[in-house]
Protein backbone atom coordinates (compact mmCIF):
# COMPACT_ATOMS: atom_id res chain seq x y z
CA UNK A 1 0.00 0.00 0.00
CA UNK A 2 1.30 3.33 -1.11
CA UNK A 3 1.51 5.70 1.87
CA UNK A 4 0.88 9.07 1.04
CA UNK A 5 3.53 11.83 1.28
CA UNK A 6 2.79 14.50 4.48
CA UNK A 7 1.35 17.92 3.01
CA UNK A 8 2.26 21.74 4.03
CA UNK A 9 -1.31 22.68 3.94
CA UNK A 10 -1.92 23.24 7.42
CA UNK A 11 1.28 25.10 7.68
CA UNK A 12 0.65 27.34 4.70
CA UNK A 13 -3.11 28.41 6.51
CA UNK A 14 -1.15 29.56 10.05
CA UNK A 15 2.11 30.87 8.43
CA UNK A 16 -0.49 33.23 7.13
CA UNK A 17 -0.99 34.53 10.65
CA UNK A 18 2.41 33.64 11.99
CA UNK A 19 5.42 34.73 11.67
CA UNK A 20 6.80 31.07 12.79
CA UNK A 21 5.80 27.57 13.28
CA UNK A 22 7.36 25.43 15.07
CA UNK A 23 6.42 21.89 14.85
CA UNK A 24 7.11 19.02 17.46
CA UNK A 25 6.95 15.26 17.90
CA UNK A 26 8.19 12.63 20.54
CA UNK A 27 9.98 8.93 20.07
CA UNK A 28 10.46 6.93 22.71
CA UNK A 29 7.47 7.30 24.45
CA UNK A 30 6.35 3.43 25.01
CA UNK A 31 10.19 2.37 25.30
CA UNK A 32 11.46 0.47 28.40
CA UNK A 33 14.53 1.96 28.93
CA UNK A 34 16.71 5.47 27.84
CA UNK A 35 14.99 8.81 27.45
CA UNK A 36 12.16 10.18 25.87
CA UNK A 37 13.50 12.28 22.83
CA UNK A 38 11.31 15.59 21.15
CA UNK A 39 12.37 16.91 17.75
CA UNK A 40 11.55 20.39 17.18
CA UNK A 41 11.52 22.07 13.66
CA UNK A 42 10.97 25.67 12.64
CA UNK A 43 9.73 26.53 9.30
CA UNK A 44 8.66 30.02 7.76
CA UNK A 45 6.23 31.07 5.31
CA UNK A 46 9.55 30.69 2.86
CA UNK A 47 10.59 27.38 3.63
CA UNK A 48 6.68 26.46 3.51
CA UNK A 49 7.03 27.47 -0.03
CA UNK A 50 9.57 24.92 -0.70
CA UNK A 51 8.88 21.14 -1.52
CA UNK A 52 8.54 18.29 0.56
CA UNK A 53 11.96 16.93 0.96
CA UNK A 54 12.25 13.45 -0.82
CA UNK A 55 10.98 10.59 1.19
CA UNK A 56 10.28 12.56 4.18
CA UNK A 57 7.30 10.51 6.42
CA UNK A 58 6.50 9.91 9.85
CA UNK A 59 9.61 8.24 11.26
CA UNK A 60 7.65 5.20 11.76
CA UNK A 61 7.00 5.32 8.30
CA UNK A 62 10.91 5.77 7.07
CA UNK A 63 12.90 2.46 7.04
CA UNK A 64 15.78 2.27 9.12
CA UNK A 65 18.27 2.31 6.48
CA UNK A 66 17.30 5.27 5.51
CA UNK A 67 16.62 7.61 8.32
CA UNK A 68 19.86 9.68 8.25
CA UNK A 69 19.34 10.74 4.91
CA UNK A 70 15.57 11.67 5.37
CA UNK A 71 16.79 13.12 8.33
CA UNK A 72 19.64 15.18 6.99
CA UNK A 73 17.12 16.29 4.22
CA UNK A 74 14.58 17.70 6.44
CA UNK A 75 17.03 19.10 8.67
CA UNK A 76 18.46 21.33 5.61
CA UNK A 77 15.17 22.24 4.50
CA UNK A 78 13.69 23.57 7.95
CA UNK A 79 15.19 26.47 9.13
CA UNK A 80 16.02 25.41 12.50
CA UNK A 81 15.95 22.32 14.47
CA UNK A 82 16.59 20.67 17.53
CA UNK A 83 16.14 17.47 19.95
CA UNK A 84 15.05 17.98 23.65
CA UNK A 85 15.76 15.18 26.24
CA UNK A 86 13.90 13.42 29.16
CA UNK A 87 16.11 11.13 30.55
CA UNK A 88 14.29 7.43 32.35
CA UNK A 89 15.31 9.02 36.34
CA UNK A 90 12.90 11.83 34.98
CA UNK A 91 10.04 9.55 34.06
CA UNK A 92 10.48 7.81 37.04
CA UNK A 93 10.21 10.79 39.22
CA UNK A 94 7.79 12.96 37.10
CA UNK A 95 5.70 11.01 35.06
CA UNK A 96 6.24 10.07 31.25
CA UNK A 97 3.69 12.83 29.88
CA UNK A 98 5.43 15.68 32.47
CA UNK A 99 8.90 14.14 31.18
CA UNK A 100 7.54 14.83 27.85
CA UNK A 101 6.80 18.47 28.26
CA UNK A 102 10.09 18.69 30.14
CA UNK A 103 12.23 17.53 26.90
CA UNK A 104 9.90 19.82 24.61
CA UNK A 105 10.33 22.70 26.47
CA UNK A 106 13.93 22.17 26.25
CA UNK A 107 13.72 21.76 22.28
CA UNK A 108 12.27 24.65 22.45
CA UNK A 109 15.54 26.77 24.64
CA UNK A 110 17.56 25.23 22.25
CA UNK A 111 15.55 26.98 19.24
CA UNK A 112 15.80 30.04 21.58
CA UNK A 113 20.14 29.62 21.48
CA UNK A 114 19.57 29.78 17.51
CA UNK A 115 17.87 32.83 17.47
CA UNK A 116 14.13 31.69 17.38
CA UNK A 117 11.63 33.34 20.08
CA UNK A 118 9.22 30.22 19.86
CA UNK A 119 6.30 33.05 21.53
CA UNK A 120 6.43 34.74 18.45
CA UNK A 121 4.75 31.58 16.10
CA UNK A 122 2.49 29.09 17.16
CA UNK A 123 3.53 25.66 18.10
CA UNK A 124 2.25 22.34 16.43
CA UNK A 125 2.24 19.32 18.66
CA UNK A 126 1.70 15.45 17.36
CA UNK A 127 -1.51 14.14 19.47
CA UNK A 128 -4.50 15.38 20.94
CA UNK A 129 -2.94 16.59 24.47
CA UNK A 130 -0.90 19.35 24.99
CA UNK A 131 1.73 18.57 27.30
CA UNK A 132 3.53 21.72 26.88
CA UNK A 133 1.20 23.87 28.43
CA UNK A 134 1.14 21.56 30.98
CA UNK A 135 4.70 21.27 32.18
CA UNK A 136 4.42 24.82 32.53
CA UNK A 137 5.60 26.97 29.31
CA UNK A 138 2.19 29.48 29.47
CA UNK A 139 3.63 31.71 27.15
CA UNK A 140 2.84 29.46 23.77
CA UNK A 141 0.36 29.24 21.63
CA UNK A 142 0.40 25.49 21.22
CA UNK A 143 -1.75 23.67 18.60
CA UNK A 144 -2.28 19.71 19.42
CA UNK A 145 -2.31 18.31 15.77
CA UNK A 146 -4.20 14.55 15.85
CA UNK A 147 -1.44 12.50 13.18
CA UNK A 148 0.73 15.32 12.59
CA UNK A 149 3.59 13.41 12.04
CA UNK A 150 1.74 11.64 9.41
CA UNK A 151 -0.37 14.41 7.41
CA UNK A 152 2.35 17.82 8.26
CA UNK A 153 5.34 17.80 6.66
CA UNK A 154 6.85 20.01 9.46
CA UNK A 155 6.19 17.45 12.02
CA UNK A 156 7.44 14.47 10.08
CA UNK A 157 10.55 16.27 9.60
CA UNK A 158 10.59 16.69 13.73
CA UNK A 159 9.99 13.23 13.87
CA UNK A 160 12.40 11.92 11.83
CA UNK A 161 15.30 14.24 13.61
CA UNK A 162 14.64 12.68 16.59
CA UNK A 163 13.91 9.11 15.98
CA UNK A 164 18.05 9.49 14.26
CA UNK A 165 19.11 10.94 17.55
CA UNK A 166 17.71 8.72 19.78
CA UNK A 167 18.80 5.79 17.91
CA UNK A 168 22.23 6.98 17.94
CA UNK A 169 21.90 7.49 21.77
CA UNK A 170 20.50 3.99 22.76
CA UNK A 171 23.31 2.23 20.29
CA UNK A 172 25.55 4.17 21.99
CA UNK A 173 24.13 2.76 25.29
CA UNK A 174 24.25 -0.82 23.68
CA UNK A 175 28.00 -0.24 23.74
CA UNK A 176 27.89 0.40 27.47
CA UNK A 177 25.31 -2.42 28.60
CA UNK A 178 24.77 -4.80 25.03
CA UNK A 179 23.37 -7.58 27.31
CA UNK A 180 20.34 -5.94 26.35
CA UNK A 181 20.94 -5.75 22.54
CA UNK A 182 20.25 -1.75 22.55
CA UNK A 183 21.41 -1.17 19.20
CA UNK A 184 18.44 -3.49 18.13
CA UNK A 185 15.94 -2.64 19.87
CA UNK A 186 16.29 0.78 20.86
CA UNK A 187 15.03 -0.11 24.72
CA UNK A 188 11.66 -0.95 23.22
CA UNK A 189 9.50 -4.22 24.48
CA UNK A 190 11.40 -6.42 22.34
CA UNK A 191 11.36 -10.35 22.75
CA UNK A 192 15.28 -10.14 23.18
CA UNK A 193 15.21 -6.73 25.47
CA UNK A 194 12.49 -8.96 27.93
CA UNK A 195 14.91 -12.24 27.81
CA UNK A 196 17.98 -9.87 28.66
CA UNK A 197 15.69 -8.39 31.75
CA UNK A 198 14.52 -11.63 33.29
CA UNK A 199 18.65 -12.43 33.46
CA UNK A 200 20.31 -9.61 34.14
CA UNK A 201 17.68 -6.81 36.05
CA UNK A 202 16.67 -3.61 35.10
CA UNK A 203 19.87 -0.95 34.65
CA UNK A 204 20.13 2.37 35.57
CA UNK A 205 18.78 3.31 31.92
CA UNK A 206 15.60 1.55 32.94
CA UNK A 207 12.51 3.00 33.51
CA UNK A 208 11.91 1.62 36.59
CA UNK A 209 8.67 2.85 37.60
CA UNK A 210 7.32 0.97 35.06
CA UNK A 211 5.84 -2.67 35.17
CA UNK A 212 8.72 -3.44 32.94
CA UNK A 213 7.84 -7.19 33.58
CA UNK A 214 4.31 -7.41 32.24
CA UNK A 215 5.11 -4.85 29.36
CA UNK A 216 3.35 -5.69 26.23
CA UNK A 217 5.86 -6.89 23.01
CA UNK A 218 6.04 -4.04 20.53
CA UNK A 219 7.65 -5.38 17.76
Amino acid sequence: MTVAEPRLTLERRLLREHPILIACDEVGRGALAGPVAVGAVVVDAPRARKRVPQGLRDSKLVPEMRRAEVAARAASWVSGSSVGWASAAEIDEIGIMRALGLATIRALGELRMQGFVPEEGIVILDGNYDYITAAGARDLQVRPVIKADRDCASAAAASVIAKVARDAHMTALHDELPAYNWARNKGYASPDHREAIRTHGISAHHRASWSIADAPTLF
